[in-house]
């Protein structure tokens, strides 16, 4: 099944999914109704301007910086950067591939060797048929065959289904 793949809907959807987790935690007593908001408006569009993000919940840019900090400081936001578009790079396929390994042990090992691997940009431990479920990157069909059957990836493991997205 092939699956549209953005870079903008990923971080949108993590953002979003965030967003949810704090809103829904009962745990958060220290994030107001206010909070929640800046969080809202931030996690759709980092890059807005206190100003602006102080004119939507009506408050004083000052009052946003504060907020922020104080929830950097909380740990409610964990970091911010920049999103690369892997295909101005070149390449053409994001695909999440599913390994079992013969050792559940083996797994700090093997996600080592898969942290070498420039291609591989995530790597979940998993329940279920597949030990770990990666993603990664490829130029194209040969390039993904060179990954999956190159000496780039570790002996002992097995690959199941591999599922494409175009991106």
């Amino acid at each position: 099944m092939f699956l549209k793949h953005y870079l903008f809907e990923i971080s949108f959807v993590l953002c979003t999914f965030v967003a949810k987790m704090i809103f829904s935690s009962n745990k958060m007593e220290k994030i107001d109704q206010l909070d929640r908001k800046i969080l809202q408006i931030i996690t759709q569009n980092a890059r807005m301007p206190f100003k602006e993000v102080a004119e939507i919940c009506g408050v004083s840019r000052a009052a946003i910086h504060q907020r922020v900090q104080r929830m950097i400081d909380l740990n409610v936001i964990v970091g911010s950067g920049y999103v690369v578009n892997p295909k101005m790079l070149g390449y053409q396929m994001c695909v999440y591939v599913g390994i079992i390994l013969e050792r559940g042990s083996m797994y700090k090992d093997v996600v080592t060797e898969l942290e070498k691997i420039p291609e591989v940009v995530e790597s979940q431990y998993t329940l279920g048929a597949y030990t770990v479920l990666i993603k990664l990157y490829a130029k194209n069909d040969e390039h993904l065959m060179e990954l999956l059957n190159g000496k780039k990836f570790i002996s002992s493991t097995t690959f199941g289904r591999a599922m494409p997205a175009n991106i």
